[in-house]
């Protein structure tokens, strides 16, 4: 689209988590009139660390706030599989990205703070849950629940697994319990018995359970993430300090003495969900990004890369197609077959034996092996 149609664009982005506030940044730096609706009044994120991959950084890097990230981050140079004792399965540089070659390892609540300032002050509305959109073609019209009405020429559905924009226009099938529970906390790398030993993501696996040891040393700390096989789909269910220690029997001491020094109070509990993939993921005017449109699961640590990248993709195709129709429809075939694969491969209940299978875009096995 040229530069002055983009410019009268008014774009509504329902939804200010990881993907709501990039997309906010990307086409805002197109010129666009943007306004991000949030349902929370304030923002808050889980305790608890996640990657960036060098393509992330990439964007970050265009949208020329690189270095807002990188300062409350710490960068990786490779990730590493290991048994639950700790014998070697897999170690890998990550996938480089033109001149990016690191992951960078930050808090959820650092990474989207640092989002959020990066944007414009009054640009994200807070208190905002969203009650209809009234998709009406070449424009629709959101209601919230505080009983202001917004009318936009784009509406990015940018609201999360329990998204209403997609629940409302594209499908009304609702997440799918993995069978999964994610156990998230972070602790002082001081408590960590040794293992912040770098700045690089470990993950060791055995009988069903998977320990992630994210170091977060910029912070001195540690994000210490357990998932478990737990057939309770509650959301948010409630499980002792044994069962916890259970997850864990076998593992590595030094996991094992994190595990019982926790308090199981600060242990940020939940059931592992993700969603069918969408078949359409846009009408005229309307759009599913992020986890509205693909929410997987977290065993290739993809769901903030994949929104930041839905985020790029879409200013990326409003850019270059003639009109929003175009654009949205664009966007849909750049990365819709980009993330139905990564939804299927989280899927998979992969063993050690699968670990080369299920990282594409890696080393081949041979090159991968210690």
């Amino acid at each position: 689209m040229k530069a002055e149609d983009i410019k009268n664009l008014k774009i509504a982005i329902v939804g200010a988590g990881y993907g709501g506030a990039a997309a906010a940044k990307a086409l805002s730096l197109l010129g666009a009139d943007v306004k991000v609706y949030e349902q929370a009044p304030q923002m808050g994120e889980v305790g608890a660390g996640i990657g960036l991959r060098p393509a992330t950084m990439a964007r970050f890097r265009q949208w020329g706030i690189f270095d807002a990230i990188a300062k409350v981050s710490s960068a990786s140079d490779y990730f590493e599989i290991l048994t639950a004792t700790g014998e070697p399965i897999m170690k890998d540089t990550w996938p480089e990205f033109g001149d990016e070659k690191q992951t960078y390892l930050i808090h959820r609540r650092d990474f989207i703070e640092a989002l959020l300032g990066v944007l414009p002050e009054g640009m994200v509305q807070l208190g905002h849950r969203l009650e209809t959109i009234e998709d009406k073609g070449d424009r629709s019209v959101l209601t919230f629940a505080n009983g202001e009405t917004v009318e936009a020429d784009l509406v990015v559905g940018a609201d999360g697994i329990k998204s209403a924009v997609r629940e409302q226009l594209f499908s009304d099938k609702g997440p799918v319990f993995s069978g999964e529970h994610a156990y998230r906390v972070v602790i002082s790398a001081d408590n960590a018995h040794g293992m912040a030993v770098d700045d690089n993501l470990r993950m060791y696996m055995g009988r069903g359970t998977k320990v992630y040891l994210l170091p977060l040393r910029h912070r001195n700390q540690m994000s210490f993430d357990i998932t478990a096989l737990n057939p309770d789909g509650t959301w948010a269910p409630t499980i002792t300090k044994e069962e916890l220690l259970k997850t864990v029997e076998g593992f590595d001491e030094r996991i094992v003495g994190i595990a019982r020094d926790l308090d199981i109070d600060t242990v940020n509990i939940r059931a592992v969900y993700d969603i069918d993939p969408v078949d359409s993921w846009h009408t005229d005017s309307v759009v599913l990004m992020g986890d509205a449109a693909h929410s997987m699961l977290h065993h290739q640590g993809q769901g903030a890369n994949s929104a930041i990248e839905d985020a790029g993709a879409l200013a990326d195709a409003l850019a270059q197609a003639d009109s929003v129709k175009e654009a949205l429809a664009l966007f849909q075939a750049t990365r819709k077959p980009v993330t139905d694969e990564l939804q299927r491969i989280s899927r998979q209940g992969w063993s050690e034996e699968e670990v080369n299978d299920v990282f594409p875009g890696q080393k081949p096995a041979a090159q991968a092996q210690v």
